[in-house]
């Protein structure tokens, strides 16, 4: 028999870690190539990690709510044959026993969460509760005495308001230090337990930066833990914002041939393809080209290094129902025709309200684009999603009078316009080439042909 370590897989170039959300296997379980061991979130995506091979979880490395780096080994995995790839370590020490079948499932549990199972210590009647425990919670709070009336009143930092193990363990070093939470309980069986009206601090992780200053909270106010994926977007605008001069380029674009155009095709082109027309695809087409224009607007900067990529991977910015945002990722975007690039503009958004997209999909952009416009703004200043160096945020479309030119002069009419604000990296960057990058945007809608084929 020999081992194999399922790794956390990269995800994204900037992403580095990710937070085990659940097992989907437990030791002892068999697994076959392509299943799901566990399930992982980043700030970005949620997602699925496949085993890579067939045959038998032997161990787990992380609990539920553990933050994981990528490249980290997560679990091990029995196969037969020779393939080998665990590192030939005598020292190292074995989590399993040589008998796991032996050894019943919660004590194992137990052991490989490091608590000692204790079957002397008090046991909270969690069947009572709504709420969800993991088995690493459930394990802590019997080894520490901690209530059922204690543990509901922790409020939870983790995904739907779970308790994670930082939270009760923040709660824990709070008790023994002697201060109190909040718990109103009733004798009556049926009543439920109020929970405190502000939350624990949990102990700090890369998530939760950067933090907040002390707000005083007054009679009324609700208190609303971030999400993690909230925390994480924090965290990742400050590091945009500290890491690149933001400067930001506006043009004004009349894209009255775009509007009619497309209201004349909209309706043969979803009979023909089964596919709704939006405008994004036809943004996204006017992006890719004028990056094939201005190349150096497609590139990273690396320490002293310009990095000039080779593939314009356009980033769709995308919301979600909860409020916040995913970029899934239009790779090789100026190969696509405007069919082409329809079906899969639709195809992502689809995928990302759903919860869908797969790790791949929101990695390797190199140009992000956001469409503020859907919310009813005018324009705005986007923050750049590093490592690129610009975005560009699409207004709302609008009828405005206009001053229209002619070969027999200049009259007043409707037109269709819009606002493009381009926001790019002033230290590889400079005015010119973002404004003339946003100016090419422009002229490709401006000039769009009314007569144009699907």
């Amino acid at each position: 028999m020999s081992k194999f370590e399922l790794k956390l897989p990269q995800m994204g170039e900037s992403v580095a870690e990710a937070t085990l959300t659940s097992w989907l296997k437990e030791v002892g379980d068999t697994i076959e190539m392509d299943e799901a061991v566990f399930e992982i979130a980043t700030d970005k995506v949620d997602s699925e990690v496949p085993s890579e091979v067939d045959g038998v979880l032997l161990e787990k490395r992380f609990d539920v709510d553990d933050v994981i780096k990528v490249g980290e080994v997560v679990a091990v995995i029995q196969i037969e044959g020779e393939v080998d790839n665990v590192a030939d370590d005598s020292s190292e020490k074995e989590v399993v026993e040589e008998e796991p079948a032996a050894v019943p499932a919660r004590e194992l549990e137990a052991q490989m969460a490091g608590v000692k199972e204790s079957v002397s210590t008090p046991t909270p009647d969690f069947s009572s509760s709504e709420r969800f425990y993991s088995p690493l919670v459930k394990n802590i709070a019997k080894e520490e005495n901690v209530s059922m009336d204690e543990l509901e009143a922790i409020v939870g930092t983790g995904k739907e308001g779970r308790v994670t193990k930082n939270d009760i363990m923040a709660y824990l070093e709070s008790r023994s230090n002697g201060s109190e939470t909040k718990v109103e309980t009733s004798t009556k069986p049926e009543a439920k337990t109020e929970r405190a009206a502000t939350p624990l601090a949990p102990k700090e992780t890369v998530a939760d930066k950067p933090k907040e200053s002390k707000v005083q909270v007054s009679a009324g106010d609700e208190v609303i833990p971030l999400t993690r994926m909230g925390k994480l977007i924090a965290h990742h605008m400050i590091e945009s914002i500290s890491t690149s001069a933001h400067v930001q380029s506006f043009v004004e674009v009349d894209v009255t041939n775009v509007v009619n155009w497309r209201n004349k095709v909209k309706n043969a082109f979803q009979e023909r393809e089964g596919e709704k027309l939006t405008f994004t695809p036809i943004f996204m087409e006017a992006v890719a080209m004028a990056l094939k224009k201005y190349p150096m607007m497609n590139i990273s900067l690396d320490g002293d290094k310009v990095i000039k990529k080779k593939n314009i991977n356009l980033g769709m910015a995308a919301a979600l129902p909860d409020g916040n945002l995913i970029v899934p990722v239009i790779k090789n975007a100026d190969q696509l025709n405007l069919v082409g690039m329809a079906k899969t503009v639709n195809d992502l958004a689809n995928r990302a309200r759903n919860n869908q997209l797969k790790p791949d999909e929101i990695k390797d952009g190199t140009y992000t684009v956001t469409n503020v416009g859907s919310f009813g703004s005018v324009f705005g200043t986007p923050i750049i999603n590093q490592p690129q160096v610009g975005i560009l945020a699409l207004g709302a479309i609008r009828k405005i009078p206009s001053v229209i030119e002619t070969d027999q002069g200049e009259y007043i009419g409707i037109r269709s316009k819009m606002y493009l604000s381009h926001s790019y990296d002033h230290r590889v960057v400079n005015g010119a080439l973002g404004g003339m990058f946003v100016k090419a945007v422009a002229d490709y809608l401006e000039a769009w042909d009314i007569n144009r084929e699907i």
